[in-house]
Protein backbone atom coordinates (compact mmCIF):
# COMPACT_ATOMS: atom_id res chain seq x y z
CA UNK A 1 0.00 0.00 0.00
CA UNK A 2 1.17 3.21 -0.33
CA UNK A 3 0.38 6.34 1.82
CA UNK A 4 0.67 9.75 0.85
CA UNK A 5 0.82 13.01 3.44
CA UNK A 6 0.20 16.13 2.19
CA UNK A 7 0.10 19.41 4.39
CA UNK A 8 -1.15 22.53 2.39
CA UNK A 9 -3.92 24.95 1.94
CA UNK A 10 -7.55 24.53 0.13
CA UNK A 11 -7.20 26.16 -3.21
CA UNK A 12 -11.39 27.14 -2.93
CA UNK A 13 -14.37 25.01 -0.49
CA UNK A 14 -15.24 21.83 -0.45
CA UNK A 15 -17.88 20.25 -2.03
CA UNK A 16 -20.48 17.65 -0.36
CA UNK A 17 -21.69 15.54 -3.23
CA UNK A 18 -23.82 12.28 -3.39
CA UNK A 19 -22.36 9.22 -5.41
CA UNK A 20 -24.46 5.97 -5.96
CA UNK A 21 -25.91 7.20 -1.54
CA UNK A 22 -22.39 7.56 -0.43
CA UNK A 23 -21.52 10.90 0.62
CA UNK A 24 -18.09 12.00 -0.96
CA UNK A 25 -16.58 15.26 -0.01
CA UNK A 26 -14.32 16.86 -2.95
CA UNK A 27 -11.70 19.61 -2.07
CA UNK A 28 -8.08 20.24 -3.52
CA UNK A 29 -4.68 21.05 -1.48
CA UNK A 30 -2.13 23.64 -2.82
CA UNK A 31 1.79 22.50 -1.61
CA UNK A 32 4.14 25.33 -2.55
CA UNK A 33 7.65 24.40 -2.56
CA UNK A 34 10.74 26.96 -2.76
CA UNK A 35 13.40 26.39 -4.57
CA UNK A 36 16.66 27.93 -6.03
CA UNK A 37 17.23 27.30 -10.16
CA UNK A 38 20.56 26.87 -11.72
CA UNK A 39 21.15 30.41 -11.87
CA UNK A 40 20.81 30.95 -7.93
CA UNK A 41 16.83 32.63 -8.59
CA UNK A 42 14.58 31.66 -5.79
CA UNK A 43 11.00 30.22 -7.43
CA UNK A 44 8.01 28.59 -6.76
CA UNK A 45 7.06 25.23 -7.35
CA UNK A 46 3.31 24.56 -6.28
CA UNK A 47 1.66 20.98 -6.61
CA UNK A 48 -2.22 20.40 -6.47
CA UNK A 49 -3.62 17.43 -4.83
CA UNK A 50 -7.49 16.89 -5.53
CA UNK A 51 -8.90 14.77 -3.21
CA UNK A 52 -11.85 12.47 -2.38
CA UNK A 53 -13.07 12.28 1.10
CA UNK A 54 -15.65 8.95 1.24
CA UNK A 55 -17.12 9.23 4.68
CA UNK A 56 -20.38 9.88 6.57
CA UNK A 57 -19.11 12.32 8.27
CA UNK A 58 -19.57 15.10 6.41
CA UNK A 59 -19.75 17.91 9.69
CA UNK A 60 -16.69 18.59 8.42
CA UNK A 61 -17.19 20.22 4.86
CA UNK A 62 -18.32 23.59 6.41
CA UNK A 63 -14.83 24.37 8.18
CA UNK A 64 -13.02 23.30 4.50
CA UNK A 65 -12.61 26.85 2.88
CA UNK A 66 -10.45 27.98 0.49
CA UNK A 67 -7.20 28.95 2.59
CA UNK A 68 -7.81 26.79 5.18
CA UNK A 69 -4.26 24.87 6.24
CA UNK A 70 -5.14 20.84 6.54
CA UNK A 71 -3.16 17.65 6.89
CA UNK A 72 -4.09 14.93 4.57
CA UNK A 73 -3.45 11.73 4.67
CA UNK A 74 -4.43 8.94 2.18
CA UNK A 75 -4.00 6.49 -1.15
CA UNK A 76 -2.78 8.36 -4.26
CA UNK A 77 -3.37 8.27 -7.81
CA UNK A 78 -2.35 9.27 -10.78
CA UNK A 79 -4.76 10.27 -13.71
CA UNK A 80 -3.74 10.74 -17.16
CA UNK A 81 -5.69 12.49 -20.14
CA UNK A 82 -5.78 14.26 -23.20
CA UNK A 83 -6.18 18.32 -23.38
CA UNK A 84 -8.66 19.19 -26.08
CA UNK A 85 -5.50 20.62 -28.14
CA UNK A 86 -4.81 16.74 -28.18
CA UNK A 87 -1.92 17.45 -25.26
CA UNK A 88 -1.44 14.73 -22.66
CA UNK A 89 -1.63 16.17 -18.94
CA UNK A 90 -1.77 14.25 -15.89
CA UNK A 91 -3.27 15.04 -12.33
CA UNK A 92 -2.56 13.79 -8.58
CA UNK A 93 -6.10 12.82 -7.08
CA UNK A 94 -5.94 11.31 -3.05
CA UNK A 95 -8.21 9.42 -1.67
CA UNK A 96 -8.39 10.77 1.89
CA UNK A 97 -8.21 8.27 5.12
CA UNK A 98 -7.81 11.49 7.36
CA UNK A 99 -8.29 15.02 7.34
CA UNK A 100 -6.90 17.30 10.06
CA UNK A 101 -7.36 21.08 10.50
CA UNK A 102 -4.70 22.75 11.03
CA UNK A 103 -5.68 26.71 10.71
CA UNK A 104 -6.60 29.03 7.89
CA UNK A 105 -4.87 31.50 6.13
CA UNK A 106 -4.06 34.71 8.25
CA UNK A 107 -6.52 37.10 6.99
CA UNK A 108 -5.71 41.40 7.43
CA UNK A 109 -7.22 41.71 10.63
CA UNK A 110 -5.98 38.62 12.76
CA UNK A 111 -2.21 40.28 12.61
CA UNK A 112 0.68 38.01 12.74
CA UNK A 113 1.61 34.82 10.79
CA UNK A 114 0.03 32.83 13.53
CA UNK A 115 -2.78 30.53 11.67
CA UNK A 116 -6.08 31.06 13.32
CA UNK A 117 -7.42 28.31 15.13
CA UNK A 118 -11.07 29.20 15.47
CA UNK A 119 -11.08 28.59 19.33
CA UNK A 120 -9.91 25.50 19.28
CA UNK A 121 -7.54 24.22 22.17
CA UNK A 122 -6.14 20.94 22.94
CA UNK A 123 -7.38 18.69 25.94
CA UNK A 124 -3.76 19.69 27.35
CA UNK A 125 -4.06 23.27 27.09
CA UNK A 126 -7.67 22.73 28.84
CA UNK A 127 -6.70 20.57 31.81
CA UNK A 128 -5.93 21.57 35.32
CA UNK A 129 -4.40 19.48 37.62
CA UNK A 130 -5.40 19.25 41.33
CA UNK A 131 -3.32 21.74 43.76
CA UNK A 132 -0.49 20.18 44.89
CA UNK A 133 -1.02 21.14 48.23
CA UNK A 134 -3.79 19.64 51.25
CA UNK A 135 -5.77 17.90 48.69
CA UNK A 136 -6.17 14.19 48.08
CA UNK A 137 -4.78 12.57 45.24
CA UNK A 138 -7.48 10.45 44.74
CA UNK A 139 -10.32 12.95 43.88
CA UNK A 140 -7.43 14.18 41.19
CA UNK A 141 -7.73 10.74 39.34
CA UNK A 142 -11.65 10.52 39.40
CA UNK A 143 -11.54 14.16 38.00
CA UNK A 144 -9.33 13.07 34.56
CA UNK A 145 -10.55 13.85 31.29
CA UNK A 146 -9.53 10.24 30.06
Amino acid sequence: MIKLQVIGNLGKDAVVNNVNGKSVINFNVAHTERYKDAQGVQKDRTTWVDCSYWTDRTAVAPYLKKGTQVYVEGTPDVRSYTTADGRQGASLTLRIVSVQLLGAKPSGGSGGDQPSYGGESSPAQSYNPAPSGGGDSGEAMDDLPF
